[in-house]
């Protein structure tokens, strides 16, 4: 069975900073709207104290999770152990996104190796840490990080990223504002 935590404790922050991959989800308030779950990885997590995590978000081809915290700032964040002791620990709680030049940005990308697809920092103000057995995952092993984010906005440029995000990131799928 399953516990809620009080806070994330400097154990816990170790063990979620360690997991090569992870899974944020949102949802727009509309009965119809997509919920969204992306899968989050490379060196891009902080823990930032007892009650708030952040991560530097790369440009992707959608930018739901923006949209959807834009509108109503409900979101949780799932790490799964895939190796070792099972375990799973979810972060639910209320997202903000943080631009460059806004208060916070620079905290969380100088913790981080420079990336030319940053676009965002997403903090999270952390509401609820439960923690579970993971009894039915599978034990997996990680070979590599793919480097094909970085290649990608190294190819087109500061121009052609700002132009890429104009054109795929300015609306999630059910039309709300992203970038």
């Amino acid at each position: 069975m399953g516990k809620v935590l009080d806070a994330i404790d400097p154990k816990l922050a170790e063990w979620m900073e360690a997991q090569p991959l992870w899974f944020v989800s949102t949802a727009p308030l509309a009965e119809d709207g997509h919920v969204n779950v992306s899968p989050r990885g490379h060196d891009t997590f902080s823990v930032l104290g007892p009650k708030r995590v952040g991560w530097v978000d790369y440009t992707g081809s959608g930018i739901e999770t923006i949209a959807h915290l834009r509108e109503n700032g409900r979101i949780c964040v799932m790490f799964t152990s895939f190796d070792g002791c099972p375990r799973i620990v979810r972060l639910h709680g209320t997202g903000t996104v943080l631009l460059p030049g806004e208060a916070g940005f620079e905290e969380v990308v100088a913790r981080h190796p420079d990336n030319p697809s940053t676009r965002a920092v997403i903090a999270v103000d952390v509401t609820r840490v439960s923690d579970s057995c993971g009894w039915g995952v599978p034990v997996m092993d990680v070979r590599e990080e793919r480097d094909l984010i970085r290649l990608h906005a190294e190819k087109k440029g500061p121009d052609g990223m700002h132009e890429y995000r104009a054109q795929k990131n300015a609306f999630s799928i059910d039309g709300l504002r992203g970038l």
